[in-house]
């Protein structure tokens, strides 16, 4: 499996100079490259060399590596603008977003990240430095900061391209690594079920609550202090605005990697596979009130996903993703689907119900047999809401019916159809 490396360079005053020329010279090329590409409509990389490889090495003063570079990283920037669009992730083609897409070519920022490869960079583990390539020459005994798993995992995995930024006033490196991974645990029975959630980031059929209160009130004083800032246009504000930018999107990730750790290490300990809910297009789903729409997409679901998904292929644990549909709704204890078992956000009732009452009931071919005098029992199990989702999850999730390679995922058949659970409320309480 590919991961990606990153460490802080620590370059002299002359080798920051050279490295943000560099930079800036690439991007230009870039920006001017996409115009070419958008007006002559060429996006293939072979194509476009015609067009625009020797003026970008003659203008520029790149090395031939550098000018391919440019290119490529060109037409790759098109073929996911194409991918996107393809996908609706821009809107309708009628929308305003996805006419400024198309209507004007690709341009890249000054301090945008460009690739290197071997033969532009070289890597020394042992002295942590590396030697690259800039239009003032190769600078050789530039140093470079990295964790220590990091640094080892760098020595003996990385391979392919590696890509030179500048953030926030630091120059990074992060390196490709193809890491090796655990054999599949295809022996699994039982899987740990993972309700995920806004108010309660990640909860487990085994009970475990990460609560996200701490996180939102974060959220929340950044939104508010961000609306202030941005009110007052002053020197100051903006500084301040400019120092806290990504603040909030590092703390969740930081969140988001703990979580995905600790569930993938608990479910590898007790040789288990892991459930999790299939949240594909859930943003598009529902309209929600203005207040809520912000909650929403501060949501980073995908990431959390995202995470748990790699974490466990290099763990070797098995991951399946279950249709989220009735989930929230049906008691873990009885089977039982009804809307009202969901009292709240955090609290799931199975109430008893003891008293007659009318219920229209289903003949064997699916028809109607009228009206008759019912008795509807309950478990009266009381639960928190998300631990009672999770074990739901846990009860759908089985092993995939072939044997699956190391890091794949499959999706078992949803907990109950909609026509099965129109029959069974039907059947329970009576049609409504």
């Amino acid at each position: 499996m590919k991961l990606t490396v990153q460490v802080k360079l620590l370059p002299t005053p002359v080798q920051a100079a050279a490295l943000e020329a560099t930079l800036h010279a690439r991007n230009e090329a870039a920006t001017w490259v996409s115009s070419v590409a958008f007006e002559r409509d060429v996006k293939r990389n072979f194509a476009l060399c015609e067009h625009t490889y020797t003026a970008v090495k003659d203008r520029w003063n790149l090395g031939a590596q550098a000018a391919q570079h440019v290119i490529k990283k060109t037409c790759d920037a098109y073929t996911t603008l194409k991918a996107n669009l393809t996908a609706g992730n821009l809107g309708k083609p009628s929308s305003r977003r996805y006419r400024r897409a198309v209507e004007k070519p690709i341009s890249f920022r000054p301090e945008g990240a460009q690739p290197y490869d071997d033969r532009m960079l070289s890597w020394q583990y042992t002295q942590r430095t590396v030697s690259i390539w800039t239009l003032s020459g190769r600078m050789k005994e530039v140093a470079f900061t990295a964790a220590p798993e990091h640094l080892a995992r760098l020595a003996l995995y990385r391979k392919g391209e590696s890509d030179l930024l500048y953030r926030d006033g630091m120059w990074f490196l992060t390196a490709t690594c193809e890491v090796p991974e655990a054999e599949l645990n295809i022996g699994v029975t039982q899987f740990l079920g993972v309700d995920l959630g806004i108010v309660n980031i990640a909860t487990t059929s085994d009970g475990q609550i990460m609560a996200g209160r701490r996180l939102n009130r974060g959220r929340l004083r950044e939104r508010t202090l961000r609306t202030k800032l941005q009110r007052k246009h002053t020197p100051s504000a903006k500084r301040r605005l400019r120092k806290r930018r990504r603040k909030e999107a590092r703390r969740v990730k930081d969140i988001n990697h703990k979580i995905a750790k600790h569930v993938v290490a608990e479910a590898e300990r007790t040789g288990r596979g892991i459930a999790l809910e299939d949240l594909t297009g859930i943003r598009a789903r529902v309209r929600l009130r203005k207040p809520q729409r912000a909650t929403l997409h501060y949501w980073a679901s995908a990431q959390l996903g995202e995470f748990f998904a790699y974490k466990a292929r290099k763990a070797g644990v098995p991951v399946v993703y279950v249709d989220p549909a009735y989930t929230s709704r049906t008691c873990a204890q009885c089977e039982h689907i009804d809307k009202a078992n969901r009292v709240s956000q955090a609290r799931f009732v199975r109430r008893w119900l003891t008293a007659p009452r009318v219920a229209t009931t289903l003949s064997h071919d699916g028809g109607l047999n009228g009206s008759e005098i019912v008795t509807v029992n309950s478990c009266g199990v009381v639960a928190h809401a998300d631990w009672n989702g999770s074990r739901n999850r846990s009860t759908v999730a089985r092993p995939a019916p072939t044997p699956m390679t190391a890091g794949s995922c499959w999706r078992p058949a949803p907990l109950m159809s909609a026509g099965d659970v129109r029959r069974h409320c039907l059947v329970g309480y009576g049609r409504r």
